[in-house]
């Protein structure tokens, strides 16, 4: 019985044990993966980062030789620590600290322990780290700018975070992504496909050689090499002309919608956010409060349109036929309006002004009135505002204009609803909102919408969406950026407000800004600038801006131009439309005085005044002779 009881346990025994093999290896196996066998060790190589060229074929970003000290936490043995921080360079506590970040990342997987060694090091470092188990070097590429100009456009790259390998499983800890501009928006393009090679090891965890001679191996894929719309040398000059002045220059191909110039001023030298300083160099960037250098004003600040707006309340007070081109306002310096006799002052020459000279001019009187016409054309207000609003929103201002930067704001094209909500109690009408007829009030934009808006004009009605991207190798850009989006605006009347926009150089107020051989149209605008110190509303000196095209008859930049705190339109903004039209059509500037002038203004003091705690003046007129000009 015993006998048999044994032979029945042996039975029982094999059963389970191959029912179990069985289980394992047939019914609940995976298939092998190579990936994660811990026998053989994996290298990933990666690739060439993708160039970015300018429109002319100028390379703007290459790449240059990084190396990286890579770390295995579970090979760590012991090491003389002391050593091996003065080896690198580095203090004891930093050493603590990447030891305990890698290991909470993985044992077993590599990750960068310090990046970017210099080249000069390389070499010493390349013999002395064999010593320290766990460690080797890893050779990767580092971003280099070519250029001192458009850290904005361009962007950065830096280590992913543990939401970019969240997102993507492509990353892992150490590697690179772009941060910020092209190297953000066009990612995918540059990075390329990482390449892997499988290393055998023994029981011992000692590489021996290849695995399987290397037929496992994945060779990386260089990133595609990519060309933006951005002329290099307008870039630059442009982020002279914005040294020590906060704002922005956007400038247009209007035909087209490739941005020619997108400048935030003022703006860094790309190559500061390169190597090992990258960090001390971004929080010093960070640390400006005064000038924000980090802060793309080309497409993040918003600013109330001014001026310029005139010229879409005049196309759409033509549209609804409240004016025609023989319709007059009579001028005497401000326009009053309602029952308490309010005043809207004007700062043109007074006298009788129709649809030109109002332009021209600048007269705010006008435009009130054409904007009460517009909004009181029957009784239905609420409608009426509404026809308003999206008539200018077809111009491209109050949302996103689905460009391929990753960045943006919407600004502010207000409807019935928003003063519906505003003034729940309360009878709102074109009176209650008249601001709105001059571009203030609840009215805002960023410099690229302004941009967009006056290529609509140049283009009499329509506009291609804004964008960066001109070029990708082996592949095309987006067919949205090749779409034309046409206004509510009828044609014909485009060519009346024309009329204006170029008698603006002659008898308006930009007479002083003419460039010989260039038919220029343009408009000036002074917004008026608001902030809070120390909780009360308090008045700056106002923002100078200027919308522009050039030449007249055929058209090849659009440009907008913010200066803040820069006071008249005329000033400053203008004055840089003038050079940047000038530089980019005639190749050079003649204008040297009126360029000096720019390059030598400071506006440092007038971002200070509100830090000062100290009564401060606005509005201080920049007198500088006409001869200067």
């Amino acid at each position: 019985m015993r006998q048999n009881l044994f032979f029945i346990l042996i039975i029982f025994v094999s059963i389970t044990f191959v029912s179990r093999l069985f289980y394992l290896q047939i019914y609940n196996s995976k298939p092998y993966s190579i990936y994660e066998d811990n026998a053989i060790g994996k290298v990933y190589t990666y690739p060439k980062r993708g160039y970015i060229y300018d429109r002319n074929n100028k390379l703007l970003v290459s790449n240059q030789p990084s190396y990286d000290i890579m770390i295995t936490p579970g090979l760590v043995g012991h090491i003389d620590t002391t050593e091996f921080c003065e080896l690198l360079k580095i203090d004891k506590n930093i050493f603590k600290k990447k030891i305990r970040i890698t290991s909470n990342y993985s044992k077993k997987i590599p990750s960068v322990f310090l990046a970017h060694i210099s080249k000069e090091d390389y070499g010493y470092l390349a013999e002395k780290i064999r010593k320290y188990k766990g460690f080797y070097i890893q050779k990767r590429n580092l971003r280099e700018y070519n250029t001192r100009g458009g850290a904005n456009v361009l962007g950065f790259v830096a280590e992913v975070n543990r939401r970019n390998i969240e997102n993507d499983s492509f990353y892992s800890n150490g590697d690179i992504i772009g941060k910020q501009g092209v190297e953000l928006s066009y990612e995918k393009n540059l990075r390329g496909e990482k390449g892997i090679k499988f290393i055998q090891k023994d029981r011992f965890n000692r590489e021996i050689g290849s695995f399987n001679n290397g037929k496992n191996d994945i060779t990386a894929i260089a990133g595609s090499d990519i060309s933006i719309t951005i002329d290099s040398e307008l870039q630059e000059y442009g982020e002279k002309l914005m040294n020590n002045k906060k704002g922005a220059i956007v400038a247009i191909e209007p035909k087209t919608g490739e941005i020619l110039s997108l400048v935030s001023g003022p703006s860094y030298d790309p190559n500061l956010l390169v190597g090992r300083d990258r960090s001390k160099n971004y929080f010093s960037l960070y640390k400006d409060s005064i000038f924000t250098p980090l802060i793309d004003k080309s497409l993040l600040s918003n600013f109330p349109a001014g001026s310029p707006f005139k010229i879409i309340n005049g196309l759409i007070g033509l549209e609804e036929g409240v004016i025609n081109d023989k319709s007059t306002i009579f001028c005497n310096g401000s326009y009053i309006y309602g029952k308490n006799k309010k005043s809207m002052k004007c700062h043109c020459s007074g006298g009788y002004k129709n649809i030109y000279s109002a332009i021209s001019e600048s007269c705010n009187s006008f435009f009130a009135e054409t904007y009460v016409k517009i909004i009181n054309k029957n009784s239905n207000i609420n409608k009426n505002f509404d026809d308003w609003s999206e008539n200018v929103k077809s111009f491209g201002l109050g949302n996103f204009l689905n460009n391929d930067l990753p960045i943006g704001k919407k600004g502010v094209i207000p409807n019935s609803d928003f003063y519906n909500n505003w003034y729940p109690d309360f009878r709102w009408g074109a009176l209650t909102t008249l601001s709105n007829s001059i571009g203030q009030g609840e009215i805002l934009v960023t410099p690229i919408q302004l941009a967009n808006m006056i290529s609509v004009v140049a283009n009499k009605g329509y506009y291609y969406t804004p964008h960066v991207i001109k070029n990708i190798e082996g592949d095309s850009i987006s067919n949205r950026f090749s779409q034309k989006k046409i206004t509510n605006i009828d044609k014909k009347f485009f060519d009346k407000v024309e009329i204006g926009l170029f008698d603006v150089f002659f008898n308006g107020t930009a007479k002083r800004l003419k460039v010989k051989g260039i038919d220029i149209c343009g408009k000036s605008g002074t917004a008026e600038n608001f902030t809070k110190i120390n909780g009360k509303k308090t008045q700056l000196t106002d923002h100078s801006i200027f919308v522009a095209y050039a030449p007249k008859d055929n058209p090849k930049i659009a440009i907008a131009v913010v200066v803040e705190n820069g006071y008249y339109g005329s000033t400053w903004a203008g004055r840089i439309s003038s050079l940047m039209i000038e530089k980019y059509l005639n190749g050079y500037v003649k204008y040297k005085k009126r360029e000096n002038s720019v390059l030598n203004k400071n506006l440092y003091d007038e971002y200070i005044k509100p830090f000062s705690n100290k009564p401060f003046s606005i509005n201080k007129l920049w007198l500088i002779k006409e001869k200067t000009l």
